[in-house]
């Protein structure tokens, strides 16, 4: 009998909804393959499709649909809210400095470092334990003067819940533009721009089952960004190149599936989280569970196992059908702690032994049973290893 495979990955990525490639499908076929710049029929058929994918993605934030910019994904959009409003401010006269905080997606840290490379200056956000930014720290980067600043609504490792709300405001009143990539956030906790007065927000297609390569930039003033890629007048000529229409129908109706979704996935995924680290510290007394004092996502759960290796830990599970991700990145043989859990304070050794589990749409309590007899013996065969491999 074939092993039950069980896919706890979700905050990494999720399969395409069968509604979404039903979508999409009518844009890859004879009928509506134009390009959307074009004025013919089936040019014509394929703006539709795009226009209507930016209502419906309008609709669900509380934004205007002239206000969704299409890119290739979370990375894309991260980039050009960094570092196209960094480069807008230079070219004012303004600030040629971004803030950030310690805990957000690579993406936005390396969109910042390329910032510091093309001459300006970044300022790191300080978080506490549980994951917050330091408001403090935040008011006197303000102070300072910055382009923009980004924080991130939940954080992809351990599903932080930033108080960005709080965070907007502050910005808002120093007439600096903020940055939130809600790539975690969006069908898992309530987003709305009606809510947070943020100017820009990011969104990701394949995180809410959409293919990848399609992602969103809601910019919500013109004027504070400049495009860093560069070719025909496209999307306001903010990002130009001919529309993925496929990819942007397909993110249109994703997003509208989520926010319909939302608040019944967020009551039944946090149970199953809330059921596995239950059943997880029983039978793996000592586990410790990150940011669990700060308000976290339904979906994500970030467990350090000590004694153990996180990339060891994975490799077992994987071989037990069992698919989650690290909480660390293995760097040249070395396992190391993730840059997260180190700026939360959490100790090295628990940093390396990290694991997240992530739940979607399919997830299911088998789902849970299954982690949780899989891992005292996968827990006690890694440490038995880690010992013989320390004498």
């Amino acid at each position: 009998m074939p092993k039950r495979l069980v896919y706890l990955d979700n905050a990494a990525t999720t399969p395409v909804r069968p509604e979404v490639l039903e979508a999409m499908l009518p844009y890859l076929g004879r009928d509506a393959f134009g390009n959307p710049s074009s004025a013919h029929r089936f040019g014509r058929a394929a703006r539709a499709g795009v226009e209507e994918a930016k209502r419906a993605i309008a609709e669900a934030l509380g934004a205007e649909p002239g206000q969704v910019i299409f890119t290739s994904g979370g990375t894309e959009a991260d980039n050009l809210a960094v570092i196209g409003t960094a480069l807008a401010a230079r070219d004012r006269g303004g600030p040629f400095r971004v803030a950030v905080s310690a805990i957000e997606h690579k993406a936005v840290l390396a969109a910042a470092h390329a910032v510091v490379h093309l001459g300006g200056e970044e300022i790191v956000l300080p978080v506490d334990g549980a994951g917050g930014v330091s408001e403090d720290a935040l008011d006197e980067a303000l102070g300072r003067g910055i382009a923009v600043a980004c924080v991130m609504w939940v954080n992809n490792e351990v599903g932080a819940i930033q108080a960005v709300a709080r965070l907007a405001a502050r910005c808002c009143e120093a007439g600096v533009p903020f940055h939130v990539d809600a790539v975690q956030a969006f069908g898992k906790i309530p987003v709305s721009l009606r809510d947070v007065p943020c100017t820009l927000l990011t969104l990701s297609g394949h995180k809410i089952g959409a293919p990848k390569g399609i992602g969103a930039l809601i910019v919500r003033d013109r004027h504070v960004v400049e495009a860093i890629i560069h070719g025909g007048g496209q999307q306001f000529g903010i990002r130009p190149g001919t529309e993925n229409v496929p990819g942007i129908v397909a993110l249109g109706r994703a997003v509208e599936l989520a926010a319909r979704e939302q608040a019944e996935f967020a009551l039944r995924v946090a149970a199953l989280r809330d059921e596995l680290e239950r059943r997880l510290l029983a039978v793996v007394p000592d586990a410790v569970i990150n940011a669990a004092r700060s308000p976290r996502a339904p979906h994500v759960s970030n467990v350090s196992v000590p004694g153990t290796d996180s990339e060891a830990l994975l490799m077992h599970l994987d071989l037990a059908g069992i698919a989650c991700s690290s909480g660390s990145a293995c760097s040249t043989g070395a396992v190391e702690p993730s840059h997260v859990l180190t700026a939360m304070g959490v100790p090295r050794e628990l940093g390396v032994a990290a694991l997240r589990f992530s739940f979607g749409k399919d997830s299911s309590v088998e789902d849970v049973d299954a982690v949780i007899g899989a891992m005292p013996k996968i827990v006690e065969k890694v440490r038995q290893l880690s010992a013989v491999l320390h004498r």
